[in-house]
C-alpha cells in the first residue's frame, strides 16, 4: 500500500501527536474506545493505528487480560507510539492493512480510527479484517464527514486554493474528507463479506490550546506537507504561516472550540 498520500514519516510522526492528536484524534480515539470496551472482547486488532492514539484510549479502558495489538504501515508513526509508556501491554507491529500478517479468526473486534480512506483498495482491506474476525466478530472504524462540517480543514482547503490557485493541494478533500458517502460504503462492506452495518453520525465540539497550532499541524503534520513543498520549495513554513493568518481572519485569532463531524461505522462478521 505505497502512495504518497499513505506515507507518514520524516518529521510528521512528532507533528502529527503534538498538534493534532488533542485538537482532532483523542476525543473520536475515546468516541471508539468506549465503544470497543462494549463487546465481548480477549483479542482486539487496531490498523492503522498511527502514533498510538486510539491505543492508549484502549488501553484506558480494556481489561489487562484482553490481548491488543495494533498495527500501521509506516514504521516511524510505530516508534512515535512505542514511545508512549501506556502502550507497554501493547505488540505493536508494521504492518498493511491490506495484507494483514495474522491467521484467520484471531481476533474479536477490529477497530480503525480514520484509515480506511487511505486504503488504496477499501474492498481488499474490509476483506482482510474480515478475514482475521471470529465468527460474529465486529469491525469497528470512523472516517471524516464532509469538509462542509469540519471549518477548520474546510477553511484551509480556501487558504489553498487562495495561495496556490492554478494548483491548490487537494489531499484533504480528496483522501481523508473524501470518504464519507454510507451508500458506497454499505455496497463495500458488503463486497467484503460482512452481514450487516450501522453508521452513526458524531458531531463534537472540542477545546484548541492553539488555532494557530492546530492548523500548523495539518499543514505539517500531515501529508499535504509534502504537496506544499511541492508547490514552494523551501517556503513551507512561510506558506503555513499565510494559511494560518487565512484561517485566522475567518475564524478569529482568539477562538477556543472548533467543531468536528465523523461518521462511525459497524460491521459484524
Amino acid at each position: 500500500m505505497a502512495a504518497s498520500h499513505t506515507v507518514f514519516a520524516g518529521a510528521i510522526p512528532a507533528l502529527y501527536d503534538r498538534l493534532l492528536g488533542p485538537g482532532l484524534f483523542e476525543p473520536y480515539a475515546g468516541d471508539l474506545a468506549r465503544r470497543v470496551a462494549g463487546f465481548d472482547n480477549e483479542a482486539v486488532l487496531e490498523t492503522a493505528c498511527g502514533t498510538g492514539i486510539v491505543t492508549r484510549a484502549l488501553t484506558a479502558v480494556l481489561p489487562s487480560a484482553v490481548r491488543i495489538t495494533a498495527t500501521d504501515l509506516n514504521q516511524p508513526m510505530l516508534d512515535q507510539a512505542a514511545t508512549k509508556p501506556e502502550l507497554a501491554r501493547v505488540v505493536l507491529r508494521q504492518a498493511d492493512a491490506l495484507a494483514l500478517p495474522f491467521p484467520d479468526a484471531g481476533f474479536d473486534t477490529v477497530v480503525c480510527q480514520f484509515g480506511v480512506m487511505f486504503f488504496p483498495d477499501r474492498i481488499a482491506g474490509f476483506r482482510e479484517a474480515h478475514r482475521v474476525l471470529k465468527p460474529g466478530g465486529r469491525f469497528l472504524f470512523n472516517v471524516w464527514g464532509p469538509l462542509s462540517h469540519n471549518p477548520i480543514t474546510d477553511l484551509i482547503t480556501q487558504a489553498f486554493a487562495a495561495r496556490f490557485p492554478d494548483d491548490p493541494p487537494s489531499f484533504f478533500q480528496r483522501v481523508p474528507f473524501g470518504y464519507h458517502d454510507l451508500t458506497r460504503t454499505q455496497q463495500e462492506i458488503s463486497a467484503a463479506g460482512f452481514t450487516g452495518m450501522a453508521a452513526e453520525t458524531v458531531d463534537l465540539r472540542v477545546r484548541m490550546a492553539s488555532p494557530r497550532a492546530l492548523v500548523a499541524g495539518l499543514c505539517q503534520g500531515t501529508p499535504a506537507r509534502a504537496e506544499i513543498e511541492t508547490r514552494d520549495p523551501g517556503g513551507l513554513a512561510r506558506a503555513t504561516e499565510a494559511v494560518a493568518d487565512f484561517v485566522m481572519e475567518r475564524l478569529g485569532e482568539h477562538a477556543t472550540h472548533h467543531s468536528m463531524r465523523a461518521l462511525v461505522v459497524t460491521a459484524w462478521r
